[in-house]
């Protein structure tokens, strides 16, 4: 365990060298651990499935002796690039994208707090140090499911019912109704972009009024047309925006936001090795370098995997197919 923590834990010179390490470690005779860290400006959490399906199509073809095939990508992630650029167009453009998304976000985020003062037990160091804990709990089946019926009763989704009930609690440990949170979205709004690997999320700001003497119903209702507003101008890069605004930078705290509410439901990832026994598991490591690292741990007689290229490209279609950002997208990720 050691090992695979170390290897996870150098960070990487994007500049200099390709942004994903892979090892594979013996831990027994017939146990071995293929561990792989990834950057997150090269991969996302939904980059995990196709990631662990080329890795089993790999290893089924080196068992049998013969190079592995993939079939080949609808798209490229350089046609997305190009196609996001087509969308936003030019912000000297009045009526581009661009133009009118940044124009919401400057009137949404107008006035915001610089910082959302929470009742800590440290006072916040004068630089990050982007340390941290974990506090784990679950919700049992019973209450998830109630929470699905009260958010389907007020039109709304199982992201805006828990973004409300975080939104409250903040409100009323911070004491002030403006509350901003910060929410990865995936950004995947096209079938053609399930199978490729690459860094696709966005970051977006919610800011809603919480007036706490309300009811839940009422302000799941003001949440909803918080979130569904948001959503709808989430093609604007954070960074971008952060550019454009221009709040009060300090080393102390994050640009707009200081609350992270990370709402995972990209699909679950399972690996199938023909002939060994195996488990995956994925974690990420928060810091300045932001890096996930993928394990997979078998045990096996026949196992013979090794790091292979991705698939072959292939001709690079127009790319018209991917919706804007008020179609279909998945609410977070990670």
């Amino acid at each position: 365990m050691n090992s695979i923590v170390e290897l996870v834990s150098r960070g990487f010179d994007v500049t200099q060298n390709v942004p994903l390490r892979m090892r594979l470690f013996r831990t027994g005779d017939d146990a071995f651990v293929l561990a792989a860290a990834v950057h997150h400006i090269s991969a996302d959490g939904a980059s995990t499935a196709p990631f662990a399906r080329d890795v089993m199509v790999a290893y089924a073809a080196r068992v049998s002796g013969s190079a592995p095939t993939w079939s080949p990508l609808e798209v490229q992630y350089a046609d997305y690039a190009l196609w996001q650029r087509r969308v936003l167009g030019s912000e000297t453009d009045e009526g581009s994208t661009a133009t009118s998304q940044i124009a919401y976000w400057t009137k949404a985020l107008n006035g915001l707090p610089d910082e959302l003062a929470l009742p800590t037990d440290r006072r916040r160091p004068a630089v990050q140090s982007f340390r941290g804990g974990r506090v784990s709990f679950a919700l049992d089946a019973a209450l998830h499911a109630a929470l699905r019926g009260l958010a389907r009763e007020r039109n709304a989704t199982l992201f805006m019912a828990a973004h409300t009930a975080f939104a409250i609690l903040l409100a009323r440990l911070s004491g002030t109704r403006d509350i901003a949170v910060g929410t990865p979205i995936a950004g995947r709004g096209d079938r053609a972009l399930d199978d490729l690997i690459g860094m696709f999320v966005n970051t977006l700001v919610f800011r809603s009024e919480i007036d706490t003497s309300k009811d839940f119903f009422t302000l799941l209702d003001q949440v909803r047309e918080v979130d569904l507003q948001a959503f709808a101008h989430a093609d604007v890069p954070f960074e971008r925006l952060v550019e454009v605004l221009n709040p009060v930078r300090s080393t102390a705290r994050h640009p707009l936001f200081q609350v992270g509410f990370s709402f995972q439901n990209h699909q679950q990832t399972a690996v199938e090795l023909a002939g060994s026994m195996s488990r995956f598991w994925k974690s990420t490591k928060a810091s300045l370098n932001s890096i996930s690292s993928w394990c997979w741990q078998t045990d096996t007689t026949t196992m013979v995997l090794r790091p292979v290229s991705r698939r072959p490209s292939v001709t690079r279609p127009t790319f018209s197919t991917v919706q804007p950002s008020n179609g279909s997208r998945r609410d977070s990720a990670d």
